[in-house]
């Protein structure tokens, strides 16, 4: 083989590795670049749908839980306020129930006002119900 032969088929050789580099580089790889990048953006969408579906469902249960405390306050804010009726809540009922106890037997002399006294007797032992609860209880006969 002569030199000029020796340079052509290194020249050759050279040539087509370039062309393999190139074809390579901007062909097959680009391809899965491209491949690799629509696989991490589907991946990508993929995880954010499971993670949207479980925001949804944990901000369902917050709302669940917030409601469920709103109603659970709202009773322990009635109980406060019906805890302090205490004894002159009693007094002021026993005072209304002495009223009605006269106002029934005003009514009772007056033939016409029978309606007004059995309206006024039950409201009266109702006042008297109400103020039995809110009597104080001996420490001893609770325990």
């Amino acid at each position: 083989m002569t030199a000029i032969q020796i340079y052509a088929l290194i020249a050759i050789v050279l040539m087509t590795a370039g062309i393999y580099w190139l074809a390579y580089r901007n062909g097959f790889n680009n391809g899965l670049t491209e491949g690799h990048t629509e696989g991490y953006s589907e991946g990508i969408a993929v995880q954010s749908a499971d993670k949207s579906e479980e925001i949804r469902n944990l901000t369902l249960s917050l709302k669940q839980v917030q409601n469920k405390h709103e109603q659970l306050y709202d009773f322990y804010r009635r109980a406060v306020e019906a805890s302090q009726l205490g004894e002159p809540a009693r007094i002021t009922l026993l005072e209304i129930a002495e009223k009605l106890r006269i106002a029934s037997e005003t009514f009772a002399a007056f033939r016409t006002g029978k309606k007004l006294e059995r309206e006024t007797r039950v409201l009266r032992d109702q006042a008297l119900a109400i103020a039995a609860l809110l009597e104080p209880v001996d420490q001893e006969n609770a325990a």
